[in-house]
């Protein structure tokens, strides 16, 4: 009996977690965005709270590297493109190269699909990575490309990619 009444407590505590299509309203300690106003400018935080300082531009990324294939470092640039799928990655404009993807630590948290244009500060990981064919595709879908430029992805890629921790979206 006490069996059959811990399932039946269990089968409650469960049914009553899920079921809700809205999202709830972030907390202060939320791993998804908690605004921040102020006079001038609305900020929303994703992932850990970070501060802006220290934060280089993008542009600066690949200098301050050198030859190291990793390094953790803040930077700050513009948003060119996000998922479209879910948020799950976005591309920050490098005026130096190439743009710089970003995904998030252990798939912990998105950007909101309508971030392009906006600036990010981001605390993290920089890596010098080889991307793989499939990646890139499945990429390219995500950012909405037609046919044509998914199956012309023939090639893998050596990139400069950034792994954030938390992000400041301003």
């Amino acid at each position: 009996m006490k069996k059959v009444l811990v399932i039946a407590a269990s089968v409650f505590v469960f049914a009553s977690c899920g079921g809700n299509s809205k999202p709830s309203e972030p907390s202060a300690d939320s791993s998804q965005a908690a605004p921040v106003e102020n006079a001038e400018v609305t900020a929303s935080f994703y992932g850990e709270k970070i501060t802006p300082d220290s934060a280089v531009s993008v542009a600066e990324l690949a200098n301050l590297m050198g030859d190291k294939a990793e390094m953790n470092i803040k930077i700050t640039g513009e948003i060119s493109d996000v998922c479209q799928k879910k948020g799950c990655w976005m591309e920050i404009k490098n005026p130096a190269g190439e743009p710089v993807r970003v995904t998030f630590k252990d798939y912990g948290f998105f950007m909101p699909k309508d971030a392009s244009g906006r600036t990010a500060i981001m605390d993290g990981i920089a890596k010098v990575e080889v991307t793989s064919i499939a990646d890139l595709k499945e990429y390219a879908k995500d950012a909405g490309e037609d046919k044509a430029a998914i199956e012309a992805i023939k090639e893998p890629k050596k990139e400069l990619v950034f792994e954030a921790k938390g992000v400041i979206l301003n």
